[in-house]
Formats: structure tokens, C-alpha cells, sequence
């Protein structure tokens, strides 16, 4: 029933999908793990932005109402979006220098995951260009990071 070019387009896509979620969720666990080593168990409370929190705070509730539906999860780092996490990195960067040394860097690695992982999530196609520099990026991230 549905248009074969439009299946092959999204399993291209899924490929693309699933190096972004990872990164993504790999992220969340790096700042889980620094801020909690540096800040303790309280971390989110002390240390992230008032807009960044009030922002999970938001989706948090707004889930709660759909019942119906599973949830992200539990923890307030599950309802922040992509360029939230990079706010808590920059904001606490001092902790988290020895895993990224460089802002810019981090900042630009953020920025061209973020460009690709937006197209893809609104069902969009990327050039092969795009996806090898992703992968790049990513491989980089994972190299500077090595958790």
C-alpha cells in the first residue's frame, strides 16, 4: 500500500537514524556520568539552566497526560533535545574538558548532527555527503570522547 520508492528512501534513512539515536543517547550517558562525578546526585537541579529544565519539565508533564502511550522515561535527561544537552556541556564545560578540550569543536561536532537529525526525523532524505559526514562526526565524537 505504500509507494515502494518511499520504503526504500526511510530503510536508507533507518541506517542514518540509528547512528544519530545512538549518539544521542551516548551523549546523555556522558553527561549523566560527568555531572554526577563532579556535581553529585543533584546535579540536575544545580547545574542545568533554568530554560533547559522548565523545557523537560514541559514535555515531562505533557507526556503524563497521554496514559495511553509509553513515556521517555524518568529521568529529566530523557526530555531534553539535542542542542539542550550541548547548554549543560557548555554550561558546565570545565567538567567535561578533559573529554572534549575544545567548545568549538564540540559545538560544530552538535550543529551538523543536529542539521542531519532533523531532516531524518521529518522524513527527509540526505545526500550521501551527508550521511558520510555524519558518520565522520560521529566517529570523532567517539574517538575525543572513548568513555
Amino acid at each position: 500500500m505504500i509507494d515502494e520508492a518511499h520504503v526504500e528512501a526511510a530503510d536508507k534513512m533507518s541506517q542514518v537514524y540509528v547512528a544519530v539515536a545512538a549518539f544521542e543517547n551516548s551523549v546523555r550517558q556522558l553527561v549523566t556520568d560527568v555531572m554526577i562525578d563532579n556535581f553529585g546526585e543533584d546535579w540536575w537541579e544545580t547545574k542545568v539552566p533554568t530554560p533547559v529544565k522548565n523545557d523537560a519539565k514541559q514535555r515531562l508533564e505533557n507526556e503524563e497526560k497521554v496514559r495511553w502511550h509509553v513515556k521517555r522515561g524518568s529521568d529529566p535527561l530523557n526530555y531534553t533535545m539535542l542542542g539542550q544537552l550541548l547548554s549543560i556541556i557548555l554550561n558546565n564545560f570545565d567538567a567535561f574538558e578533559p573529554f572534549l578540550h575544545d567548545k568549538d569543536w564540540a559545538k560544530s561536532i552538535f550543529d551538523t548532527v543536529e542539521k542531519s537529525r532533523n531532516v531524518i526525523m521529518h522524513s527527509g532524505m540526505l545526500s550521501e555527503r551527508d550521511m558520510a559526514r555524519i558518520g565522520s562526526f560521529i566517529k570523532d565524537w567517539n574517538a575525543q570522547v572513548a568513555l
